[in-house]
């Protein structure tokens, strides 16, 4: 093993980092000559700091699922700092050479600017403001840089959180040779994260190895995509530990291959299912007239519309398809059923749309998802933009169909294919 250690900056002690990174740090640990060690930095006033810190950085994480059930102590967390107590052990992260990945997951509102703060608030409230005052008391010591990996569940994750981090050093007054050094010494990888972590078992007893308020649960699936340079994977060897990480110079298409498959499917599924009386997703995929819809949505129709390998789509549609049947885990369909217009949009009707072009006809599932979840909105309860609602209860269906507000386009060339099914 590795004598040197190779020192982590985490932000957020939440329980996705600590069932996801954190894990991976544990396998990468285990596995390879790697040995990385975690210091968690609390971004906000109240958290989870004090309790993990009174068991050392240990807790157990519980993968569980449809494949079985396995417990793992995770004990890669070194230390904590909480900036709103002690400020100035925060900023000593800056002048520790060993430090070199800064994970994140700040929530989707972390990445964002906020007006008001500065760099002599000890510490400034929004993520984004806080590194940048850790970046400059880096380059004051002129040291190197940090590669960024954020986990928070937006689009260009890092891409954005750089631009904030400029954004302040500029509204600051910090030099031009601050900025270079931030765009030149570091990176900031866009990264797309993907696990269902259920956190802490709140209604169950489960055997520790130790009294732990700090269990954690989660599924076995994982999948960490980085936008990034393959150089990544000599300091970060997630392939020789046999991690589901991926580092592309192209994230996109993942992305797309997750809205599409996983996301799409739900949405293909849930108008459909909610007008025949299911509550849960896994109770969808063990029904049989449901679960083959399910599968003729994603393998017929969806995924001859995607251009990465077909085995490693079918690959990622089979774990989607387990994932689904976790008895751990209930997905209510009337939560995944929300704002399912705007959903629609995004997840399924470009597979529509490109499932007609490549073949010159129309996808007989999810066109019939399409007509279902008219119906739903017209017949059930949906919980919408009640404008939204009114219109598609009240117009016709070529004029709903026509409505750009809607769909972001006319969708009249729809129409014979949508009305067959109105009374079906």
């Amino acid at each position: 093993m590795s004598t040197t250690e190779t020192n982590i900056i985490q932000f957020g002690e939440g329980g996705f980092l600590r069932a996801f990174v954190d894990w991976m740090i544990q396998i990468l640990n285990e596995k390879t000559d790697f040995c990385g060690k975690v210091t968690v930095v609390q971004p906000i006033r109240e958290g989870l700091c004090d309790v993990l810190a009174a068991q050392n950085g240990r807790y157990t994480l519980i993968m569980r699922g449809a494949e079985g059930m396995e417990k793992r102590i995770i004990d890669v967390i070194a230390n904590c700092v909480k900036p709103y107590d002690a400020f100035d052990q925060y900023l000593a992260l800056a002048e520790d050479p060993s430090y070199r990945f800064v994970v994140s997951n700040t929530t989707e509102a972390g990445i964002a600017y906020r007006e008001g703060d500065r760099p002599e608030d000890m510490p400034p409230e929004s993520f984004p403001a806080k590194v940048a005052v850790l970046l400059k008391r880096r380059f004051d010591l002129g040291l190197p840089g940090f590669v960024f990996l954020p986990c928070e569940l937006i689009d260009k994750n890092g891409e954005n959180l750089r631009r904030i981090v400029l954004q302040y050093a500029k509204e600051w007054g910090y030099p031009a040779e601050f900025i270079d050094w931030v765009e030149r010494e570091n990176v900031f990888c866009n990264t797309l994260v993907d696990r269902i972590v259920t956190g802490y078992p709140k209604d169950e007893e489960i055997e520790t190895e130790f009294p732990d308020r700090m269990i954690d649960t989660s599924e076995y699936f994982h999948l960490w995509v980085i936008e990034g340079p393959q150089a990544l994977l000599q300091e970060l060897p997630f392939d020789k530990a046999g991690l589901n990480v991926i580092v592309t110079a192209d994230l996109e298409r993942y992305r797309t291959r997750k809205v599409r498959i996983l996301n799409g499917a739900h949405t293909s599924l849930v108008p459909y299912a909610l007008l025949n009386g299911f509550e849960t997703v896994k109770e969808c995929v063990d029904d049989p007239k449901m679960g083959q819809f399910l599968q003729d949505c994603i393998f017929e129709e969806i995924i001859p519309t995607l251009d990465l390998p077909e085995a490693e789509l079918k690959d990622y549609a089979e774990n989607v398809l387990v994932r689904f049947a976790n008895p751990y885990i209930k997905h209510y369909l009337t939560s995944i059923a929300l704002n399912s217009i705007s959903k629609f949009r995004v997840r399924v009707l470009p597979s529509i749309l490109e499932y007609q072009r490549r073949f010159a006809k129309f996808p007989e599932h999810l066109v019939f998802a399409f007509a279902m979840l008219l119906r739903f909105y017209r017949v059930g309860e949906p919980k919408d933009d009640p404008a939204l609602i009114d219109i598609i209860r009240t117009a016709p269906l070529r004029d709903v169909l026509r409505n750009t507000t809607l769909w972001g386009q006319s969708l009249e060339f729809l129409y014979e294919e949508v009305a067959q099914y109105e009374n079906s």
